[in-house]
């Protein structure tokens, strides 16, 4: 005797406080918010990049004030802080990179399946992330 299979649910009209949250994104889910959020990230952050450039190319002076800047702070904001923000922008731009070329690539190779997609997109996060950790370790001085 066979049991009937259980119905799959359907979503007519869907609660945000009670769908949402039980929902999985898949990791291509997750590739394409957090390739938006670290442009966004990028393009908010710019004018700190602008000034870490100018600092750091300007003179000997202002390279040392650069280099203080990530070691005792600026203005009042802690060293630590500093360092957090160049992280961010570290993952932001490694994820954001990472994730083009993959789009690039998928375009160009007309490889568009959910297998290729679900792997890229792992691939993509593992490699952020393993960058972001190797680059962060170097920005705290751990090596």
């Amino acid at each position: 005797m066979t049991v009937p299979a259980k119905p799959r649910p359907e979503f007519r009209n869907i609660n945000a406080f009670k769908d949402l949250t039980t929902y999985r994104m898949p990791a291509a889910a997750w590739v394409s918010i957090l390739h938006r959020v670290s442009g966004a990230i990028m393009f908010l952050l710019l004018p700190f990049i602008i000034w870490l450039f100018d600092t750091s190319v300007s003179s000997e002076i202002s390279f040392a004030r650069f280099r203080a800047a990530f070691n005792v702070g600026l203005w009042f904001v802690p060293g630590v802080i500093v360092k957090l923000v160049a992280l961010a922008l570290i993952w932001a731009f490694l994820h954001h990179l990472i994730a083009g070329l993959r789009h690039l690539y998928m375009e160009v190779t007309h490889k568009l399946t959910k297998e290729f997609g679900r792997s890229s997109a792992m691939a993509v996060l593992v490699l952020s992330l393993g960058l972001t950790v190797i680059l962060g370790a170097k920005l705290f001085g751990i090596y």
